[in-house]
């Protein structure tokens, strides 16, 4: 263990289980899945109940395997896809600053994300305690990272969004 694999924990402890409470709290917070999917239903996201469980249940798995290094670069194109899909539906409009409600938050979990799948999740990960840690980071891990969450992400879109639009008076 040297230095470079305790930061590795810690940003990916951090991101992960900051992703998965996410996911958990459209399960059991607030109005749960019946509110998030009314909620997933009024920005155009249809059918808004199965969203709401595919995006709780992606942010959930993916944040857990993120931050415990198991299958990386495949957890960080759940965190692209999902922080995708809620930049551009959610987001977009209000500009980039979080501070009102801007896509700032979403660029930095999926950039950091995708930052660990191209350096490996360390040598504190179930990755590199399984060997796979070389198989699928660096270039793959950007491929795996970025191009398939963001292929997933589009993809979702394009079958799935149908944004309300109000005719003029």
């Amino acid at each position: 263990m040297d230095a470079i694999d305790l930061g590795l924990l810690f940003i990916r402890v951090a991101v992960g289980l900051t992703v998965a409470a996410h996911g958990i709290n459209k399960f059991y917070g607030g109005g749960r899945i019946p509110g998030t999917g009314r909620w997933f239903d009024s920005i155009g996201m249809r059918p808004g109940r199965l969203h709401a469980v595919l995006a709780a249940s992606t942010e959930a798995v993916a944040g857990v395997l993120f931050a415990a290094g198991l299958l990386t670069s495949f957890a960080a194109a759940g965190i692209v896809a999902v922080m995708f899909v809620a930049a551009y539906t959610v987001h977009r409009a209000d500009g980039f600053f979080v501070n009102g409600n801007g896509w700032e938050y979403n660029m930095i979990l999926a950039v950091v994300a995708v930052g660990v799948a191209v350096t490996g999740p360390g040598g504190l990960s179930l990755d590199h305690l399984l060997g796979s840690e070389p198989l699928l980071d660096g270039w793959w891990g950007l491929v795996i990272g970025l191009v398939g969450g963001l292929v997933a992400g589009i993809g979702l879109l394009l079958a799935f969004y149908r944004p309300v639009t109000t005719e003029p008076a």
